[in-house]
């Protein structure tokens, strides 16, 4: 069935995760029929320069920015909805159910977050999005899990399609001489490098001592409110702590190719994050499809991927656990590579080229469902 997709989200130039996660099934499910179009909901100081496949703009300044946006949606057979409460304009960005309320096309609402704790008004909010939409989709089977036990939700709604992975995987790319660390995403408060740099100096007895790479740039939103104050206080910790010339930072934006030859490169993959509500995280996704070994605070989508995983769960805020756990990876002999052939519970990591056929799957039968007459209504 050929479908023409109309997506509403951030999206390329914007630089983070939800625009890069849209960007890419967006690609890959304009190669399934007709091309599609994005809705690029942008913030006041995102670049506006036209991008491929960007047919309308929504910024918070518009007041009728919602009606706008659905209006272009309609235009399309199915809109697929990337949800967070930050992205969209209005109080916890409740200006995207004004907009699904308005589609005449079938929607798919993919959910990026699900709280375990939400406020009353986002409890709502995300009740009633997922009222509103045709079909929702979250990335793990934390967030559903969640999602079911926590909110008045219709589950027949709810699938399960995990992130998409690149094609990292390949010859090991030895960069270093010494052992590798990496980090990598767009860098803020939350983000836990204080935690793997406090790691790091508990490090120092191996021989070699690692190198630890933290590549990204600052998250637009943190940089627009604090500049570059998180990178700076790193930068002060690892000189306190003797360790800034073990620790290399990559501000540069890297395409997909630097990207992959980085992440080959490294012998352990560190997230540190101080979060204990993740349910999706596209960096953990892309290393354990590229095989490399993970050490990662336990937040739920840590957990899932990694018990019996590819990696090992440490506690949150735990330097020592950190270290213990890295320590083990790069001199137990043998220890890495067992890493890298436990696949765990949960489902592989699938490529791009997967996920968007499930997308493309559910979205036909929403589109079916559609066009099939009602019981006992002549046409």
């Amino acid at each position: 069935m050929t479908i023409r997709y109309g997506f509403l989200s951030t999206h390329p130039p914007t630089r983070c995760g939800l625009a890069t996660f849209n960007a890419a099934l967006a690609g890959q499910l304009d190669r399934t029929g007709t091309p599609g179009g994005i809705v690029r909901v942008a913030a006041a100081g995102d670049d506006f320069r036209p991008a491929p496949g960007v047919v309308h703009t929504w910024t918070a300044a518009d007041p009728a920015g919602w009606r706008d946006s659905a209006e272009v949606l309609n235009t399309f057979d199915v809109a697929v909805v990337q949800h967070e409460y930050g992205i969209y304009p209005g109080r916890d960005g409740g200006e995207v159910l004004s907009v699904l309320r308005r589609l005449t096309v079938p929607s798919l609402v993919v959910l990026h977050t699900v709280l375990t704790r939400p406020t009353p008004r986002q409890k709502s909010l995300l009740e009633q999005v997922v009222a509103a939409a045709g079909a929702v989709v979250v990335i793990s089977r934390a967030a559903r899990d969640r999602l079911l036990a926590g909110y008045a939700v219709d589950a027949t709604k709810i699938s399960v399609i995990p992130h998409g992975a690149s094609d990292y995987a390949g010859a090991p790319d030895r960069r270093y001489e010494r052992p590798h660390l990496l980090t990598w995403g767009l860098l803020g408060p939350g983000k836990g490098i204080e935690w793997a740099l406090r790691g790091l100096a508990r490090l120092r007895s191996l021989d070699p001592m690692p190198v630890y790479t933290v590549a990204g740039r600052t998250h637009p939103k943190v940089l627009e409110l604090h500049g570059e104050a998180y990178r700076a206080g790193l930068h002060r910790l690892g000189a306190d702590l003797g360790v800034a010339h073990h620790v290399r930072y990559e501000s540069a934006y890297l395409d997909e190719a630097a990207l992959g030859g980085l992440v080959r490169s490294a012998d352990v993959v560190v997230l540190p994050y101080d979060s204990t509500e993740q349910v999706s995280s596209g960096v953990l996704v892309e290393a354990v499809a590229a095989r490399i070994p993970v050490v990662a605070t336990a937040f739920p989508h840590a957990v899932e991927l990694l018990t019996d995983g590819p990696g090992l769960l440490v506690p949150h805020k735990n330097p020592a656990a950190l270290a213990t756990a890295v320590r083990r990876i790069l001199t137990k002999p043998g220890f890495a590579a067992a890493l890298r052939e436990r696949s765990g519970h949960a489902e592989p990591a699938p490529r791009w080229p997967v996920v968007a056929r499930r997308y493309h799957e559910l979205a036909a039968t929403l589109v079916a469902a559609r066009a099939r007459p009602v019981a006992g209504v002549s046409t």
